[in-house]
């Protein structure tokens, strides 16, 4: 399905001192490049929305191959959210390993975080968005938006990482998120890419019908206000948690608010077009290469790296959208 294309920080000061580095270098074959998986600390500082300000260290897993051509660009992938606390809380460490590697093979450092309120980071539920009737979407968009741009910063100062090239990209509540970070028009950030993203979508009780869908299509026109890097939208025509027809209404209030941005809308896929980030990576990878291609983010020519060795099976829990608020 052809896409549309249109034309026209709040971080803290961090240190790499400040962070706890724990490195896991997965085994390779002798004649491969070694593909590191490390975790890092990073402390992070956010507000609610209610006005409190918290503070803790969250964990983010870090993908890297030391084949590739340095200073390497980053990736800063945002996992999605459950309603449900005890999967929230079962998340364990986000990888997004397989996901990751495909971006690693393209030249990235990708940086993974496990936001506050989730898995081994633990905390409060800072992205709680109340009551399907009641929702107040913007300010978990916004705390989700200052860990990611404050693990960037910390990321950045790995000396193989560039300190003025990254794509933030995000699935679900990160694909919103990835938008949200647009907005904000971070130094160093070129593109964005919005996977399935928004919030209120629960497929058991309300399938392809999320929550205050308007107040949704309303954010995403202030982000529109904002945001002038490239940005990409993927969906699929059978998304359960956000429908059809919702997500062409969001990127058109983004589009008339002057964001810029190309969307993407697969067909029906499998029994639930949301997954499709993680179930069908053969339908997407082409269309988000083309689109890092074309914002300056090309490949690492064949002869620049050695083959990339294989990642080890997932060791926790991937992020659970079931039922996302």
């Amino acid at each position: 399905m052809p896409f549309l294309r249109t034309h026209p920080s709040p971080s803290s000061s961090l240190s790499l001192a400040a962070v706890a580095l724990l490195t896991v270098v997965l085994t390779a074959q002798p004649v491969h490049a070694r593909l590191q998986e490390s975790q890092i600390d990073v402390p992070v500082e956010v507000v609610d929305g209610y006005g409190k300000r918290i503070a803790q260290p969250i964990r983010v897993t870090v993908w890297s191959d030391d084949a590739n051509p340095t200073p390497a660009p980053v990736m800063l992938l945002a996992h999605g959210r459950s309603a449900q606390p005890e999967k929230r809380a079962g998340l364990g460490r986000a990888r997004l390993s397989k996901e990751s590697a495909f971006f690693v093979r393209r030249g990235f450092i990708v940086a993974v975080p496990t936001r506050v309120g989730y898995g081994v980071s633990g905390g409060e539920d800072i992205e709680n968005s109340g009551p399907c009737q009641s929702k107040r979407y913007s300010p978990g968009y916004a705390a989700a938006a200052q860990q990611t741009l404050q693990v960037l910063q910390v990321v950045r100062q790995r000396p193989d990482a560039a300190k003025d090239k990254a794509v933030v990209m995000g699935q679900s509540y990160g694909g919103a998120t990835a938008i949200a970070v647009g907005a904000l028009q971070p130094a160093g950030v070129q593109a964005v890419i919005n996977f399935a993203g928004g919030g209120g979508g629960n497929p058991e009780t309300q399938p392809g019908r999320p929550c205050a869908p308007q107040q949704l299509e309303q954010m995403f026109a202030r982000y529109g206000a904002t945001l002038r890097i490239p940005s990409l939208w993927v969906y699929t025509e059978n998304d359960l948690y956000m429908g059809a027809t919702h997500p062409r209404e969001w990127f058109a209030a983004f589009r008339a608010a002057g964001g810029t941005g190309e969307f993407i809308q697969f067909p029906p896929h499998g029994e639930d077009g949301h997954l499709v980030f993680s179930r069908a990576p053969q339908l997407w990878q082409p269309r988000v290469a083309d689109f890092l291609d074309r914002n300056g983010f090309p490949a690492p020519a064949p002869s620049a790296r050695a083959p990339a060795a294989q990642l080890q099976p997932e060791k926790t829990a991937p992020p659970q959208d079931n039922g996302e608020d």
